[in-house]
């Protein structure tokens, strides 16, 4: 047993530089997060994260940016463990991902065959560690800080 799930984090920003924030569909605090999901045995992380997005939000318009160098680890709390009793690992091992959203609005599709978000918002990217679950709030602190640069270039150069 792997002690830590790999799993593929999504950012997709927009012209004005927001990021988009999903709302799980399970009733419990603070339950925004960005899209993310398992990468399969014969996926590369990215190419999980395409998938994931695809899978959760409907949305496929969008250009690859940039990817963090490293992956970063967080243990589930043993609330979320009891809840999720099938689950054999202790956390999760992300890849994150930063993407441009290129498409029309209308493509956010949260309606899928299996959903797992029940809306969405465009917020500012250091506005997300304190809208996500306390146990993620150190990961979603990392990203906003190594991705928020990284938006604001690619918007200064289009």
């Amino acid at each position: 047993m792997n002690k830590y799930r790999p799993n593929a984090g999504i950012v997709v920003f927009r012209n004005d530089g927001k990021v988009l924030l999903c709302e799980r569909v399970e009733n419990y605090p603070k339950r925004w997060q960005f899209p993310q999901g398992g990468i399969d045995a014969e996926e590369t992380p990215l190419q999980a994260a395409v998938r994931e997005l695809r899978e959760e939000t409907s949305v496929t318009s969008v250009k690859f940016i940039s990817s963090l160098a490293e992956p970063i680890r967080y243990d589930f709390p043993p609330e979320v463990k009891n809840r999720h009793p099938e689950r054999q690992n202790d956390g999760q091992e992300q890849y994150w991902h930063l993407f441009f959203f290129y498409g029309q609005e209308d493509e956010i599709n949260l309606k899928t065959a299996e959903p797992e978000f029940r809306s969405y918002q465009w917020v500012d990217i250091k506005d997300t560690p304190k809208l996500v679950v306390e146990f993620k709030y150190d990961v979603y602190c990392t990203v906003a800080k190594n991705f928020s640069e990284l938006i604001k270039e690619y918007l200064q150069k289009k």
